[in-house]
């Protein structure tokens, strides 16, 4: 199992990093690698909302199960990957990676954002061999997610790193 851990600045207010990351529809302009990020059912929020996300890995589009398991309001949200067989809802003990996004005040108009997240790589004499490469490849995935998810917030409220109306 891998980790890696992210903070930034957001020139945002924690309500409106919040509500901007709360919402299905931005999913795919912020997340590195999501082509599409769909509601599988009548919630499309919260704790136990589950989406259909297919990912775009090169000329390879997957369809995976991405389930919100922890949801604060203006706090905390937690998407959690899983494999999907065609037809079948994926086991709840399979997860590929967890995603936690932590909103934090930091002053007025301003919010600290932390992405952590977990990844589970292959067993075996292949996870061994390929577990440096994947851990590269994750790495760079969730810094590029956090810094777009960033940009794409101020950008929504309007103001650059420093608060500034942009």
């Amino acid at each position: 199992m891998g980790h890696f851990k992210y903070a930034s600045d957001v020139g945002a207010p924690v309500e409106v990093a919040f509500t901007y990351t709360d919402n299905h529809q931005f999913v795919p302009d912020w997340a590195f690698g999501v082509a599409d990020f769909e509601p599988v059912g009548d919630l499309d929020h919260g704790s136990g909302a589950v989406f259909a996300t297919t990912l775009r890995v090169g000329l390879w589009h997957p369809t995976v199960e991405c389930e919100i398991t922890e949801y604060r309001r203006n706090a905390v949200i937690e998407y959690t990957l899983r494999r999907r067989r065609t037809g079948k809802p994926a086991p709840a003990g399979s997860p590929l990676a967890v995603l936690n996004l932590r909103f934090d005040p930091l002053g007025y108009g301003r919010a600290v954002l932390t992405s952590e997240t977990e990844y589970w790589a292959p067993q075996g004499l292949t996870g061994r061999l390929l577990s440096r490469m994947l851990a590269a490849a994750v790495q760079s995935m969730v810094r590029r997610t956090e810094s777009q998810l960033r940009r794409e917030i101020e950008e929504f409220h309007g103001t650059d790193l420093v608060g500034r109306i942009a």
